[in-house]
């Protein structure tokens, strides 16, 4: 009487022992220490800006009582507020959130160059998104707006220019992620450092469009 066939096992044993091995297609590997990393990380910058909206969400309450309880808003004997120049140098901010998505697309498929590429022209727009707006704080000051000018002036300077600190802080925060993007820091697989300084860009430039329409435009 024949004997059933006996299946063998497919490959020699050492590739039957990785198959056994996390990674090699025997199971999922245990997290390890860097996902629990990144996903601090995530977490962290969605805290920040959560409490930062907060806090501007004050601030700007506060400006709205002060402004119903004034007589006039602005008072006039004080300038307008910028609104040309202010439209360009939105357009100018959007721009730069334009820059650092394409920045977190590349780093998202490994694209060293345009990646680099893009967190520089954002870096180059935050910056002139700065100098655009010291400029015209300087003109406004040569035409009487400073801090000391009743609640208009105190108001304004201290909401746009906290706005303005954030921008900068944020620069330097994509300075550093293009340099560590220079040293190949960043790969398809872990790029968290991209992610979570484009969100926070994000977000200062959302905030603005808000300061804009809640500062500028009323």
């Amino acid at each position: 009487m024949a004997q059933p066939a006996v299946k063998r096992p497919v490959g020699n044993s050492r590739e039957r022992n990785l198959r056994l091995v996390p990674g090699f297609g025997g199971g999922s590997p245990p997290p390890g220490p860097r996902s629990l990393r990144l996903a601090n990380a995530q977490i962290g910058v969605l805290l920040l800006i959560a409490s930062e909206t907060t806090m501007f969400a004050g601030l700007l309450a506060a400006h709205f009582v002060l402004r119903s309880g004034s007589a006039a808003w602005p008072p006039p004997n004080l300038p307008r507020l910028p609104l040309a120049i202010t439209c360009v140098n939105s357009g100018m901010l959007m721009l730069s959130a334009f820059t650092v998505h394409r920045a977190l697309s590349a780093a998202r498929y490994g694209r060293q160059q345009g990646l680099m590429a893009a967190l520089l022209a954002t870096v180059v727009l935050g910056m002139a998104f700065v100098v655009v707006q010291g400029t015209e704080w300087v003109r406004l000051i040569r035409q009487g707006l400073t801090l000391s000018s009743g609640l208009y002036g105190a108001t304004f300077y201290t909401i746009i220019g906290l706005h303005a600190v954030h921008v900068v802080a944020a620069v330097i925060w994509l300075s550093l992620v293009l340099r560590s993007a220079r040293r190949g820091r960043y790969i398809a697989s872990n790029h968290v450092g991209v992610w979570v300084c484009a969100v926070y860009w994000y977000f200062v430039c959302v905030l603005w469009l808000v300061l804009v329409g809640a500062i500028y435009l009323n």
